[in-house]
C-alpha cells in the first residue's frame, strides 16, 4: 500500500506544514520555538551520549548549534537591543563554544550546563507573552550547581 515514496511524501507534508505555520506565527512564537528546539536537541544529544550513539549525539549537538547560530543569534536586534542584545550575543557565543567542547569530549556535564543556561532564558521569554504564568514561577532561580530540594 505504501511504497518507498511514503517517507518523502511525509517529509514534504511536514515541511509544508512547518512553512505554513511559520507564516502565521508572530516573532515571539518563532523565538520561543527556537529556544525549545535548542533544549530538545540538547536533550536528544544527552540521551544519545548515554547510549553511545555517536551519530545521533553529533547530529543533535550540530542541530542545537545551528539553531543558536542561525536562529537566535541572527534574530538579535544589535542596533536597538543595546546591552541586552550584546549580553545575549556573548551568551550564545559561550554556549556554542561549550557545545563544541561537549561534542569533542563527550561531556554530558557541559551539555547540562548549556541547558541550564538556555532553560531560564527560554522560560523568561515564554513568560513575557503570558504574564500570569510568571507570577506562578519561583521568585528566584537557584544558582548554577545548586540542587533544589524540599528543604531548600
Amino acid at each position: 500500500m505504501f511504497g518507498p515514496n511514503r517517507n518523502r511524501a511525509a517529509s514534504a507534508y511536514q515541511r509544508i506544514n512547518v512553512e505554513t505555520s511559520m507564516h502565521t506565527m508572530d516573532q515571539h512564537q518563532l523565538v520561543h520555538l527556537l529556544y525549545q528546539g535548542v533544549l530538545e536537541a540538547i536533550t536528544a544529544a544527552r540521551g544519545a551520549l548515554a547510549r553511545d550513539d555517536v551519530a545521533l549525539k553529533c547530529n543533535s549537538i550540530a542541530k542545537a548549534m545551528r539553531i543558536i547560530e542561525e536562529g537566535l543569534a541572527t534574530a538579535l536586534d544589535r542596533e536597538n537591543g543595546g546591552q541586552i542584545a550584546q549580553n545575549l550575543s556573548d551568551l550564545y557565543e559561550y554556549c556554542l563554544a561549550r557545545l563544541v567542547q561537549a561534542n569533542i569530549h563527550n561531556d554530558d556535564a557541559i551539555l547540562e550546563e548549556v541547558a541550564r543556561i538556555i532553560g531560564p532564558i527560554a522560560q523568561g521569554w515564554s513568560d513575557m507573552k503570558n504574564p500570569g504564568a510568571a507570577s506562578s514561577a519561583p521568585d528566584s532561580v537557584p544558582p548554577v550547581g545548586h540542587t533544589v530540594t524540599s528543604e531548600g
